[in-house]
């Protein structure tokens, strides 16, 4: 599959609706990179809770999160992501750091260094890009956009198996009441809101597997080259 230099590809979409991992599957497919950018916001998450920083004061975060010493890099066993000399790669992925985002990611000057960081990146080689803005915020001219959903409760079972998968304790309701209250927050911030973008190709994955989700981005990028 031949493509033109520096292109992006987005795949925006809420948590547990698998666009994380199709995001990492067409990247390899492609030859592109993976740029996980709720890896970036959990870090900076993990990273303000780690200083100690008052997660109620917006200028103390940005202040945090434009400091942090972060590092990602994606590995044969997985995507690497430390701070200040510390291995995250899990840690970030705990329940304290996924309600604790929320402190984070509506704060203007926390989105503006995010973005900052994300379209450097994203032009210095071809790029997939996953997270909740990238097709409607940081790459709105990206050449492909896709919008990856799922039901909640589909989406609820999926981050339950990850979490056990991992050995991480849960409670399976609170879990469910989480993805919830993120999704409403998401969705209803006044700053990059959760939302499909402009020309974005939307996919349900409810009732589909990984390979036929996979198989369904590829197709439309195909139809398109």
């Amino acid at each position: 599959m031949t493509t033109a230099k520096h292109d992006v590809i987005t795949l925006d979409g809420p948590a547990g609706s698998g666009k994380s991992t199709i995001a990492k599957r067409i990247a390899k497919r492609l030859g592109y990179a993976f740029l996980d950018t709720g890896a970036m916001y959990r870090a900076a998450t993990w990273w303000a809770l780690h200083q100690g920083v008052d997660m109620n004061n917006a200028e103390a975060l940005v202040a945090s999160t434009r400091a942090i010493p972060l590092e990602m890099e994606e590995r044969s066993e997985g995507l690497y992501v430390g701070v200040d000399g510390h291995d995250v790669s899990q840690a970030i992925r705990t329940p304290e750091v996924t309600n604790a985002i929320k402190k984070l990611d509506g704060i203007a000057g926390v989105r503006a260094k995010m973005v900052e960081l994300q379209q450097h990146i994203g032009t210095q080689q071809p790029t997939v890009a996953d997270g909740r803005d990238m097709g409607t915020v940081v790459f709105p001219n990206a050449r492909f956009k896709f919008f990856v959903d799922a039901s909640l409760e589909e989406r609820t079972r999926r981050r339950s198996e990850e979490l056990k998968s991992k050995g991480i304790q849960f409670d399976a309701e609170a879990l469910k009441q989480d993805i919830h209250i993120r999704d409403e927050n998401d969705r209803n911030r006044s700053i990059a809101p959760l939302r499909p973008a402009e020309g974005a190709h939307i996919i349900d994955t409810s009732a589909m597997n990984l390979d036929e989700v996979e198989a369904q981005v590829l197709a439309i990028i195909e139809a398109s080259l």
